[in-house]
């Protein structure tokens, strides 16, 4: 394999070998300009792992609540109670939502909120036992890191004591939202009242011990340097080693339109693939990295997959937070849209449920 950028020689001797990249090699990868090289590194393990299959899910979307307590800096989402377009769905409604898609073979019900000051626990234990009865064939897919924190605080129970709860409900997963970048620094600047990182890697930590498998996210773009993004993926792969509980990972380009950080600019397509190439290359005990297409765009989603990326996420119907930060992108895409996307980048649709089994 050649290369533009001596310097990745060494990281392409590593990455044959099967030897784990360290934090110097992620530093490389970012900073070098041989974006070519980089993709072809991701994208031979990529295709070690997974060949030419592409994975994808048919999936729903159901943002319960906006409103949330926490009202976090880079937030385009969340509300006050009383504000204007904050809204929380009562049972029937959230009902009256899953139901509109019975017809369609759904295999996961992803649900994530803002932290409601005033509903109870019994709402969620309810809203999920409602999604488990309406869709007993499918994954309930909810709540991050966040909001298992807040419950329990909410309640008094143990972390323990809540997921269990959760689980007796019908809690078959979780999503991996509220790490954003795992920085104290990034913590204090831009969501002070949401858990730090420590907080969500031990939440994440004891979710995994009970058996609950959860993704991982990254929200880049904003104020983090390259340094933190890569101590981010490392403490991401050091908890991995210890709980094997995490199934895929998804880089979450930041919108900044709607925000009190506006006046950044969003980032760039180059950014973005090398983003995920980065991950596929230091991430390798996460086996699916996803170009999720809402916040990169469809095209360059299709693109991501020859950068390391084995999973375009679904056909989510109906997202609502990043379409909140300005995102220009369709809030949902049918199954033949998201398969002709794959095909015609070259590569092989597989449909899976929520624990990648194919369909």
């Amino acid at each position: 394999m050649e290369f533009n950028d001596p310097a990745l020689f060494p990281i392409h001797e590593k990455v044959t070998s099967g030897e784990r990249l360290d934090f110097e090699d992620g530093m490389t990868l970012y900073h070098t300009n041989d974006l070519l090289g980089v993709a072809r590194m991701a994208n031979l393990v990529r295709e070690q792992k997974f060949s030419r299959d592409t994975y994808f899910v048919r999936n729903q979307h159901l943002n319960y609540t906006n409103v949330c307590v926490n009202r976090c800096v880079f937030c385009a989402f969340s509300r006050d109670m009383g504000e204007e377009k904050a809204y929380t769905f009562d049972l029937s409604k959230a009902e009256q939502e899953i139901r509109t898609r019975l017809h369609e073979p759904i295999r996961e019900i992803h649900m994530v909120g803002g932290l409601h000051p005033s509903l109870p626990f019994s709402y969620y234990l309810d809203l999920v036992r409602m999604v488990k009865e309406l869709r007993p064939e499918a994954t309930v897919k909810a709540f991050t890191a966040v909001e298992i924190d807040y419950f329990s605080r909410l309640t008094g129970l143990s972390l323990e004591e809540v997921i269990k709860e959760l689980q007796g409900a019908g809690l078959g997963m979780m999503p991996g939202g509220g790490a954003e970048v795992l920085s104290e620094r990034i913590h204090r600047k831009l969501y002070p009242r949401k858990i730090g990182p420590d907080r969500w890697l031990q939440v994440i930590r004891v979710v995994h011990g009970l058996g609950v498998p959860t993704n991982a996210t990254m929200l880049y773009g904003h104020i983090e340097t390259l340094e933190e993004r890569v101590n981010h993926l490392l403490k991401l792969r050091t908890l991995q080693d210890d709980t094997g509980g995490f199934t895929a990972f998804i880089p979450l380009a930041f919108h900044p339109e709607n925000t009190r950080l506006s006046h950044l600019k969003p980032t760039g397509g180059i950014d973005d693939l090398k983003t995920v190439a980065v991950a596929r290359l230091l991430l390798d005990n996460i086996p699916h990295i996803k170009a999720y297409w809402v916040m990169i765009t469809p095209s360059l989603a299709q693109v991501a997959l020859s950068f390391g990326a084995d999973d375009l996420d679904g056909t989510i119907v109906e997202e609502k937070i990043t379409h909140m930060a300005g995102a220009r992108t369709p809030t949902g895409m049918s199954m033949e849209e998201i398969s002709h996307l794959i095909r015609s980048a070259g590569y092989h649709p597989v449909e899976r449920d929520a624990f990648y089994n194919p369909i």
